[in-house]
């Protein structure tokens, strides 16, 4: 049974495009030819142009070592760090349905403070 070839439909590809492009003048800026890189990132060459093209038909394993041999490999770790929209939808969450009271306005009986 063959593998199922999915495409990206058009315009969602263009992330992609920027970081092979970024790939490639990572490669050219360390004077590595395609070539080197390739075997040092046990690719075929054209792997690794499909991944310096932005082809959607590279998986993850080849862009991390590419990054690897580049040195760049803690890039891939910084992806969803920073996640602003998931914050804000976790927000929604733990506020929704609740009223926010002020701090100490309630608090639990057996912690209330001595009378004086």
């Amino acid at each position: 049974m063959g593998r199922i070839r999915r495409e990206l439909p058009p315009g969602d590809g263009l992330p992609l495009v920027e970081m092979g492009r970024n790939l490639r003048l990572a490669r050219l800026r360390r004077r590595l030819s395609a070539a080197c890189l390739a075997e040092r990132a046990g690719l075929s060459r054209s792997t690794l142009h499909a991944l310096e093209k932005g082809e959607g038909r590279c998986s993850i394993a080849c862009y991390f070592r590419v990054l690897q041999v580049l040195g760049l490999e803690e890039d891939l770790g910084a992806v969803g760090r920073e996640d602003p929209t998931g914050r804000r939808l976790q927000d929604e969450a733990l506020t929704r349905g609740r009223r926010i009271s002020e701090p100490g306005a309630h608090s639990p009986p057996g912690n209330v403070p001595p009378a004086t």
